[in-house]
């Protein structure tokens, strides 16, 4: 391999899935980093996973998505259930027209096994990529150069840029932003991974299944070759606790779901105990860089859960800086602008749309509202949901050709989304994620 395009190296604060992303994708494009990690030892807490087409393409765009492959579950529905009724409302099927159409199928995994496949690729990157653990960042200066960070033992770590894939509440975010800490937002999350023979066997569904009601819903799915199945519940209220993986019991979790009719209550019933999570997120600002200083992930963009898109953007961002630190040939400042530019209006939308207009949908009130919503998507064909989509399961160009090699003399700026995306391009062949299936399939399991 070549030398390194940058002789000091760029510094990540942060070791969870945006920054090891930002740092694979640095090196793919030749560039050195430091990853920094405030913890002990690099892993990932969390339970189940989704990886829609765009999430398969940032993988692949990485080298990392074979590696991710070897657990994940490739289901067949995307299902919205009304928590009340038991009535199917929404039924996206994610068969050949849809890997066809977006490049690339749908599917769920643990959280720890998308990080573990990142940490591997930048493991067998050693020349490119430093990973140190126990090296908390609590302040920058980018007053000359190099950029300096300091850590919270007192130490302090020099390099050509900076990085910002601290999570929602970055250190870093503070003096480039200066927004507030996330409020406690009333978003309350119940986690349980449950053993696949413990879930009722006609729930045992080869989909991602929301159950919506007022204030509240449930998600539940497989996990890891049908050996388990993840199990989410939300609900929206007033609560005391700011709470970050702390333990809950049924007696807690289940009054705030009596409301539901009595399928999804028989899986409710099932987990001895949940997982508590306080949800926060941010509210879009149209700046995330500052010279050779940039945010990416929660601490550019942070949302909520509901869109399932988390994740996709921090890998899509960590691709992006890569193409950008690539056109600006080394010049951070240049192309942390560029990277802002290019991802400013995506990311935000999904932020935006995940933050509110998704929780409009699963959220309604009894009553008419309901009825409404359920007249709305009721029937609808599975192309009328595909084109929907378009705007998010479509990769955009910088990250659907972003191994590509440039044409001599030219660097092609990486469009901030994808042009024609219907059209043939969208449809060729070529993504190793893209017709993959599970080896095979556990007798237990039922289409729902």
């Amino acid at each position: 391999m070549s030398a390194p395009r940058n002789t000091q190296p760029v510094i990540i604060a942060g070791g969870g899935i945006g920054g090891l992303a930002a740092a694979l994708g640095l090196a793919r494009k030749g560039f050195r980093s430091v990853v920094l990690e405030q913890a002990s030892q690099f892993g990932e807490i969390g339970a189940g996973i989704q990886i829609a087409p765009n999430a398969w393409h940032a993988l692949d765009a990485l080298g990392v998505g074979q590696l991710v492959k070897k657990e994940a579950v490739f289901i067949e529905h995307l299902l919205m259930m009304d928590g009340v009724s038991g009535e199917r409302i929404i039924d996206i099927p994610l068969d050949k027209r849809f890997a066809k159409r977006f490049g690339n199928p749908y599917a769920v995994t643990h959280r720890a096994d998308i990080h573990g496949s990142l940490l591997d690729g930048c493991k067998a990157l050693p020349e490119l990529i430093e990973l140190r653990t126990s090296s908390r960042v609590v302040g920058f200066s980018d007053q000359g150069s190099p950029v300096e960070v300091e850590l919270a033992d007192g130490a302090r770590v020099a390099g050509c840029a900076l990085v910002a894939a601290d999570g929602g509440r970055s250190v870093i975010r503070e003096k480039i932003v200066g927004d507030p800490l996330p409020p406690v937002t009333g978003h309350m999350c119940y986690r349980a991974v449950l053993n696949a023979g413990d879930v009722p066997k006609d729930l045992r569904w080869a989909s991602a299944t929301l159950w919506a009601a007022y204030n509240t819903h449930i998600v539940h799915y497989p996990l890891r070759g049908w050996k388990l199945f993840n199990l989410v519940a939300t609900v929206i209220g007033k609560h005391t606790s700011g709470g970050h993986n702390e333990l809950a019991t049924p007696e807690e979790v289940l009054p705030f779901f009596s409301h539901y009719c009595d399928k999804p209550l028989t899986l409710m019933r099932t987990p001895r105990e949940f997982r508590r999570w306080m949800l926060l997120f941010r509210q879009p600002v149209d700046n995330w860089t500052r010279g050779r200083v940039a945010l990416l992930g929660d601490a550019a963009h942070f949302m909520l859960q509901y869109m399932a898109q988390g994740a996709a953007m921090a890998m899509e961002d960590a691709v992006c800086l890569g193409l950008c630190a690539e056109r600006a040939d080394g010049d951070f400042e240049k192309a942390f602008l560029d990277y802002q530019a290019t991802r400013l209006a995506r990311a935000s939308r999904v932020q935006i749309s995940a933050n509110s207009l998704v929780g409009m949908i699963f959220h309604v009130p009894d009553g008419v509202e309901r009825l409404v919503r359920n007249d709305i998507y009721r029937n609808r064909s599975a192309e009328r949901y595909y084109d929907a989509l378009e705007w998010l399961f479509t990769p955009p160009d910088y990250v659907r050709d972003f191994r590509k090699k440039p044409a001599p003399g030219r660097s092609p700026r990486p469009s901030a989304r994808r042009k024609g995306a219907s059209s043939a391009r969208a449809r060729r062949k070529g993504s190793p994620a893209r017709a993959a299936r599970p080896p095979r399939r556990r007798p237990a399991r039922r289409k729902a």
